[in-house]
């Protein structure tokens, strides 16, 4: 029998308009996007290039915020303008061709100066999912800043010169649940299987005398097997130092009848599976005691999953996080596969039920609609439990006022952010000059020396 690989759908899942990126992001990522709000302020290329992509992606409204009119020389960098746009209102000519891209999207604009709507109409901003700012002054940027955090609205900052520039995130508080990591650990817990998991693979002989049988055991049995027989030999502990996992290797090894079975070598590959250790991440364990999953009833969702996989660890969890239920390919015959993955699956949506049913219980004594949150949402949040996120950022007024010179300094000494730095740096330079003499240095070549000198003096 050739060895079996995890089937991929034999039936082609319904498209819908954005179906690509609910191949990236799901179901829950294209919702949040439908249903944001999006303020742009100047729309020049950077912001209106940043809208594009927002608007093609199928965010559910925008509003473009710019008071300046079309120029000849907007015709060669952005391409939301054109011909017919000179002297016209840039807001309304660029929100006319976003909106073409995608009609099901709502669009308006204001034409109004960014820097004076920051200054008058605080409360304007409150309105909106997240704002773009582009071009600003660093005045408005920290005024801005203030702002959008009293709002809790999402802030992202982008400056460009030529074909130099920044983005800067601010917001009080990011919170991830699925952060996709490049690089992370399958969760087959063989070092600490479930009742269910050890009962099955018990009743399977990796003794059995028959060559093809022997071939086709799945991995995770034989891993789950080795690692209970060198636990009762090595007074309940796993291997930990190089030695010992080089030996726990050797043990797999030594169960091989022939050297064509690539269910050992799968074993043997994964082995570091075992090595890894028991329960969550220091950073899960961080997250779940972070001050913030002390709740009330204005606590986001992220929070209320927060507490209840506090819960859940210490109760049902045993220390792990609910189980994410899927299994990798692997040379398997077709029944122990199908048999694994009905495990895996069974015990993933046992602990979204309980998940469930804790998450209720919170909202509950918090005072909210314990419907609140929607089963889908609780099971993507257990599916990538323990991939949680939880991003914070200083604000903008603190970075410019206080900036970190050591940080600054070790990004500079490093090989890997030193160019970075080094332009965020100059371009923080070109800002405050920009602020300072109403011009860009080197603008004017005559003055190219004296720009220089005043660039260094700077504050």
């Amino acid at each position: 029998m050739p060895p079996m690989k995890k089937e991929e759908a034999t039936m082609s899942e319904p498209k819908t308009k954005y179906d690509r990126q609910l191949r990236i992001w799901g179901e829950l990522g294209q919702a949040a996007l439908e249903e944001a709000s999006i303020c742009l302020l100047h729309c020049g290329p950077t912001g209106s290039e940043a809208l594009k992509n927002l608007v093609l992606g199928g965010v559910g409204s925008f509003t473009v915020v710019d008071g300046s009119k079309v120029e000849l020389g907007d015709l060669g960098n952005n391409f939301m303008v054109d011909e017919r746009s000179v002297g016209q209102s840039k807001a309304k000519s660029v929100c006319a061709f976003l909106q073409e891209l995608n009609d099901s999207v709502k669009a308006t604009f204001i034409e109004e100066n960014p820097d004076t709507l920051i200054t008058t109409n605080a409360s304007f901003f409150s309105q909106f999912t997240l704002v773009i700012a582009t071009q600003l002054v660093e005045d408005s940027m920290v005024k801005l800043d203030r702002i959008c955090r009293e709002a809790n609205v999402k802030l992202v900052f982008a400056r460009s010169y030529g074909l130099s520039g920044f983005v800067r995130v601010s917001v009080k508080e990011h919170t991830v649940i699925d952060s996709k990591p490049d690089h992370f650990l399958d969760d087959l817990r063989l070092n600490n299987p479930w009742p269910e998991l050890k009962s099955f693979v018990e009743t399977i002989d990796l003794n059995v005398s028959d060559p093809v049988a022997h071939k086709h055991i799945p991995y995770v049995v034989i891993l789950v097997k080795m690692a209970d027989e060198w636990a009762q030999s090595h007074s309940g502990n796993l291997p930990s130092i190089r030695e010992e996992k080089k030996e726990f290797k050797d043990l797999v090894k030594s169960k091989m009848i022939s050297m064509d079975e690539d269910n050992y070598k799968e074993a043997i590959e994964a082995a570091f599976k075992v090595f890894a250790p028991r329960g969550i991440s220091s950073e899960i364990q961080q997250i779940c005691n972070d001050t913030c999953s002390e709740l009330s009833s204005n606590s986001s969702d992220f929070w209320v999953m927060v507490a209840a996989l506090k819960e859940f660890i210490s109760n049902e969890g045993d220390g792990e996080a609910p189980l994410e239920g899927s299994i990798p390919d692997m040379t398997s015959s077709t029944e122990h596969y199908i048999n694994l993955q009905k495990i895996y699956q069974a015990k993933a949506e046992a602990d979204v039920l309980v998940m469930e049913k804790r998450v209720r219980n919170i909202l509950k004594k918090i005072g909210r609609d314990p419907s609140s949150i929607s089963k889908p949402a609780i099971k993507s949040f257990c599916k990538n439990a323990r991939k949680l996120k939880v991003c914070r950022y200083r604000m903008v007024e603190d970075e410019f006022s206080n900036p970190s010179v050591t940080e600054i300094q070790k990004c500079l000494a490093g090989e890997d952010y030193s160019g970075a730095m080094g332009f965020y740096v100059l371009l923080r330079a070109v800002d405050r000059f920009t602020a300072n003499y109403n011009k860009f240095p080197g603008q004017f070549d005559a003055g190219m020396d004296e720009d220089i000198s005043r660039l260094k003096l700077l504050p």
